[in-house]
């Protein structure tokens, strides 16, 4: 087990700053699919992924103002149902856009990573050709 042994009688003081978690940010972003009013994040991380995700959102509709560290977000303009494919194969977590987007408007069209498409009917199977 590891630990920290600190010597010299001095009071420890200061702050130290807890940076954003990717993992935890891209669901929130996809989360503000659900919100009728703008919602602001705060501590997001400057990360391709996080930019991905918010350009997916904007071709959607959804207002984004802000970079990295605090990014406002507005979805009462959704327009759009789909998350092209282009977008999907550079981030898996784009996929996370399905639930909120069935969820509020019982409609998406979401790439997978592999290429495959869901689509806005529902997943359908189709039997080979004899």
């Amino acid at each position: 087990m590891e630990k920290m042994i600190i010597e010299g009688g001095y009071r420890l003081v200061g702050e130290v700053p807890v940076s954003g978690a990717k993992n935890a940010a891209l669901p929130l972003f996809a989360a503000s699919l659900l919100v009728e009013d703008a919602m602001t994040l705060q501590n997001v991380p400057a990360l391709a992924d996080i930019r991905t995700i918010a350009r997916l959102l904007r071709l959607m509709g959804v207002k984004t103002e802000g970079d990295s560290g605090r990014v406002r977000l507005n979805a009462s303009g959704v327009h759009s149902f789909e998350a092209p494919y282009n977008l999907v194969k550079t981030m898996r977590a784009s996929v996370l856009v399905l639930g909120p987007l069935v969820a509020k408007w019982k409609r998406a069209r979401v790439s997978l990573p592999g290429g495959s498409g869901i689509p806005a009917g529902g997943m359908r199977h189709r039997r080979p050709a004899d």
